[in-house]
């Protein structure tokens, strides 16, 4: 098998986090191997998981996107598409926050706009 990695892989045993549809739903996995440009995770149940997600390794400060290039029953290849380290990391809680402050800004916004067109 020919393998096309730009750096070689380090063999790792990391809690990850994949989360997909909007940072709505996630999915806890472990990483396997890992490098700069990607990572092989495990899963512990059988999970469909889209080609492209949001990654996350709380240990190592990293929070990215990636892109799945080959995928098993239990486990996936991971291509990173943007790596931040340590200052660039976005919990996954604080996201949720995030999303749901801009939901409740949109909410009042449009409350504000009805309010002055009734006056």
């Amino acid at each position: 098998m020919l393998d096309r990695r730009q750096l070689p892989r380090n063999r790792v045993y990391y809690g990850g986090l994949v989360a997909f549809n909007g940072r709505n739903s996630t999915v806890d996995c472990i990483v396997r191997n890992f490098s700069l440009f990607g990572a092989k995770i495990e899963f512990e149940n059988v999970v469909i998981v889209p080609d492209e997600i949001d990654f996350e390794i709380e240990r190592k400060a990293i929070s990215c996107t990636a892109r799945l290039v080959w995928r098993s029953r239990d486990a996936a290849g991971l291509v990173f598409a943007n790596v931040h380290e340590d200052s660039g990391v976005v919990p996954l809680h604080s996201a949720r926050k995030l999303r749901a402050s801009e939901r409740a800004n949109r909410r009042l916004k449009s409350r504000i706009d009805q309010l002055l067109s009734e006056y």
